[in-house]
C-alpha cells in the first residue's frame, strides 16, 4: 500500500513538473508525508549529525587546500631569503641581484607542483581507494572527485610560476654578461664580459632545455582550454602526452650546474679582507687601520680607536671555491614520476589482451553499442574504461563510461559510442556495415574478423556512489545517460545488495529517438519493481525539448514510458522542493552528467536550504 502511494505521488509530482510556468498551484496540489513526532525528533539529530559530518567533511578540504597554498608560500619565502641572505650564495647574489632570489623561490613552488600533478593522474590507485575500505566513508571518498580540480589547479600552478622563472632567468642572462667577475672567474656563467645573453640562452644545456620546455608547456597549455577539447579532442590528446618529453628536459634542465654556491665558508667567510696573500686570522681592526689608512679623518669623523674597539676584521685564508647545487628537482619528482610510471606499467600490463566483441548494435541518432568479454574482468557501476583499437589510431584511446557491468552471473559488459568525431566514425565503418536498420551483427564466431580492440580500466567515477544513497537523484542529458544506464542494469539483476532505496531518473534528450538507446532497459526495469510491488523504487521521467516526430514512440511495446513523457525542460526548483518534501531529513545524491546549464543550475540548487531538512549532495561528470 506503501509503495503504491509513494508512486501515486511521483506521478502527481510528474505533472507539475511538467506544468508551464505560468499554471498556478493549489497548495492542496502539493503532497508529502506526515512524520510524527517521534520520526520528526530522531530524523532531527540524524540530520545535525549528518551536518557534524558535512563540517567535518567541508573543513578538511579546505585544510587540504590551506596545507597545499602554505606549502607554496613557505617553500617560495623561504628559498627567496635563502638565495637573499644565505652566506653560501653572497658572491653569487652580489652578482645576478634579484633574479637570483625569483627564479631559485619560483623554482621551488614549481618542484612541489611538478611532483604533485601527477598524483591526480594515477586512475588506478584512486580507483582502488574509492572501491576498498581504506576510505570507509561516502563524504570522505567525495574527495577524490576533486582529483581533476586539484590537477588542473597544479597546472596553472606551474603555467604562473613558469612565468616568474623564465622573466627572472633573462634577467640573470644579462646579469651574468654585464656582471662578469674578473675576481671569480668560476662564478661566471658567461665565458667572457658583455657576451651576448642570447648565448647563454640557446649553447648552454639549461637556456636550451629551458626553451624547449617553455613551448611544450605553451602546447600542453593551450590545448587544454575547452574551446580546443570540445572541438577538437585529439589535439588536446596528442599535445597532453607530451608531458612525457617535459619532465625529460626538466631532467636534464637541472643538470646544467650554471648557479653555484660557496662551499669553503669557514676559510673564506663572505667579505673578508685579503691581505695580499698573506694569510692572517683575528687581525685588530685598529692595527689594520693604522697600517692602511695613515691619513687623517675629515672632521666629525670617529678616529680608528673609538670606531673600532673591541671589533674585528675576517681575513680570507683561502680563494672562495664554488660548488654546482645538487638537482634538487630529482628529489622532488622522483617519487612520483616513478609511481606514475609503475602506474601505467601495470596498466599496460593489464591491459595487453584483447577483448572478445560479442555484438554490435547501432541505435538511433548515431550512437552504437559494443557488448563484450574479457577474463578475470570485474567492474563497478558506474566505472569507464578507455577503449584502444590500434587499426583506427596506433597511440589514440579515448574514455567511455560502462553501460553494462560484469555480474555473478554473466560475464558480459558493454559501452553505448556516440558517433562524433574522427576516432568515432572511423572505428563505427571498421565494425559496422553501411545500413540504416537496426540490427545486431558481428556475432561471436566471426568476431576474429575484426580488428582487435583493447581496454583499459575500469576506472572510478562519482556515479559509483549512487546506489550507497538511500535516496538518489540522477539527471541526465542526451548521452549522458550512459553511466546511469549501468545502475540500472545493476539494479534489474539484483537492488537489494545496496543502500539505495529510492531512485529519481530524469532523462532529457532534443530527439524522440534517443530514448529508444535504453527503452527496453527501461520498461523492463519499470515492470520488475511493479511486479515486485515496490513501483516507487524508480522513479522515471522523461523530457523532450523537441516536439518534432514525437508520435514515433507511441506503440504497445514503450506504453509504460509514454506516460512518463513529457514536453519541455524540468522546472528544476519545484522539483526539488517535491523531492526535499517527500523527503524529509534526508540526505539525497545529486548526479548529474550532461550540458553544463543543467550541471549549474543543479548545483546550485543543491547548495539551497530547505525547510523540510532535506540535504542534496552533488556529484557530476563533465563531457569535456
Amino acid at each position: 500500500m506503501g509503495a503504491k502511494k509513494g508512486c501515486r505521488e511521483w506521478l502527481l509530482l510528474a505533472w507539475i513538473t511538467s506544468l508551464p510556468d505560468s499554471t498556478p498551484l493549489h497548495p492542496s496540489q502539493y503532497f508529502g508525508t506526515v512524520s510524527t513526532a517521534g520520526r520528526w525528533e530522531r530524523r532531527k539529530k540524524k540530520k545535525r549529525k549528518e551536518e557534524r559530518l558535512i563540517v567535518m567533511i567541508n573543513s578538511m578540504e579546505h585544510l587540504i587546500k590551506f596545507v597545499w597554498l602554505s606549502l607554496n608560500v613557505l617553500l617560495f619565502w623561504k628559498t627567496f631569503l635563502l638565495y637573499n641572505q644565505g652566506p653560501e650564495y653572497h658572491y653569487l647574489h652580489q652578482m645576478l641581484g634579484l633574479g637570483l632570489c625569483l627564479s631559485r623561490a619560483s623554482a621551488s613552488v614549481l618542484n612541489l607542483n611538478c611532483s604533485l600533478i601527477l598524483l591526480p593522474m594515477c586512475r588506478t590507485l584512486l580507483a582502488y581507494l574509492r572501491g576498498s575500505q581504506k576510505v570507509p566513508s561516502r563524504r570522505t571518498r567525495r574527495l577524490l572527485d576533486k582529483s581533476r580540480t586539484f590537477h588542473i589547479t597544479c597546472g596553472v600552478t606551474i603555467c604562473i610560476f613558469s612565468g616568474v622563472h623564465v622573466a627572472a632567468h633573462l634577467v640573470n642572462a644579462l646579469n651574468f654578461s654585464v656582471n662578469y667577475s674578473e675576481d671569480f672567474v668560476e662564478l661566471n656563467a658567461a665565458r667572457y664580459p658583455d657576451e651576448d645573453p642570447r648565448k647563454l640562452l640557446f649553447t648552454t644545456v639549461p637556456g636550451l632545455t629551458g626553451v624547449c620546455m617553455v613551448l611544450v608547456l605553451f602546447l600542453m597549455i593551450t590545448a587544454s582550454t575547452y574551446a580546443i577539447r570540445v572541438s577538437n579532442y585529439d589535439i588536446f590528446w596528442y599535445t597532453h602526452n607530451l608531458f612525457f618529453v617535459f619532465y625529460m628536459l626538466l631532467m636534464l634542465h637541472v643538470s646544467g650546474g650554471l648557479l653555484k654556491y660557496q662551499t669553503n665558508l669557514d676559510t673564506h667567510p663572505p667579505g673578508c679582507i685579503n691581505l695580499n696573500g698573506t694569510h692572517y686570522q683575528n687581525i685588530h681592526l685598529q692595527d689594520y687601520l693604522s697600517e692602511h689608512f695613515r691619513e687623517s679623518f675629515p672632521e666629525g669623523f670617529a678616529k680608528p680607536d673609538e670606531l673600532t674597539q673591541k671589533r674585528f676584521v675576517k681575513i680570507c685564508m683561502e680563494e672562495p671555491r664554488f660548488q654546482a647545487n645538487f638537482p634538487q628537482t630529482w628529489l622532488w619528482i622522483s617519487g612520483p614520476l616513478c609511481l606514475y610510471c609503475a602506474e601505467r606499467l601495470y596498466r599496460c600490463i593489464r591491459s595487453n589482451k584483447p577483448v572478445t566483441i560479442i555484438s554490435v548494435i547501432r541505435h538511433p541518432s548515431d550512437v552504437m553499442e559494443i557488448r563484450m568479454v574479457k577474463e578475470n574482468f570485474k567492474a563497478r557501476p558506474g566505472q569507464y574504461i578507455i577503449l584502444h583499437c590500434p587499426s583506427v589510431s596506433a597511440l589514440e584511446n579515448h574514455p567511455f563510461t560502462l553501460t553494462m557491468c560484469p555480474t555473478k552471473t554473466k560475464a558480459t559488459f558493454g559501452v553505448h559510442l556516440k558517433i562524433v568525431g574522427d576516432w568515432t566514425e572511423r572505428f563505427r565503418d571498421l565494425l559496422l556495415p553501411p545500413s540504416s536498420q537496426d540490427s545486431e551483427i558481428l556475432p561471436f564466431i566471426q568476431s576474429r574478423n575484426y580488428p582487435k580492440l583493447y581496454i583499459d580500466g575500469p576506472f572510478g567515477s562519482p556515479f559509483e556512489e549512487s546506489l550507497n544513497y538511500e535516496v538518489s537523484l540522477c539527471v541526465a542529458g542526451g548521452i549522458g545517460v550512459t553511466p546511469f544506464a549501468s545502475i540500472l542494469n545493476t539494479l534489474l539483476d539484483d537492488w537489494e545488495p545496496y543502500k539505495l532505496r529510492r531512485l529519481y531518473f530524469i532523462w532529457v534528450c532534443r530527439d524522440i529517438q534517443s530514448f529508444r538507446w535504453f527503452a527496453d532497459l527501461l520498461c523492463v526495469l519499470h515492470n520488475k519493481f511493479w511486479q515486485e510491488n515496490r513501483p516507487d523504487y524508480v522513479n522515471i521521467q522523461l523530457y523532450l525539448s523537441q516536439t518534432d516526430g514525437i508520435q514515433k514512440i507511441i506503440g504497445e511495446k514503450y506504453q509504460a514510458l509514454n506516460s512518463r513523457l513529457f514536453i519541455g525542460r524540468p522546472r528544476w526548483k519545484l522539483l526539488f522542493d517535491e523531492i526535499a518534501k517527500c523527503n524529509r531529513g534526508k540526505t539525497v545524491g545529486v548526479f548529474c552528467c550532461g550540458p553544463s546549464s543543467i550541471s549549474k543550475t543543479l548545483h546550485k540548487l543543491s547548495n539551497r536550504n530547505n525547510s523540510y531538512g532535506t540535504r542534496f549532495e552533488y556529484n557530476k561528470e563533465s563531457f569535456s
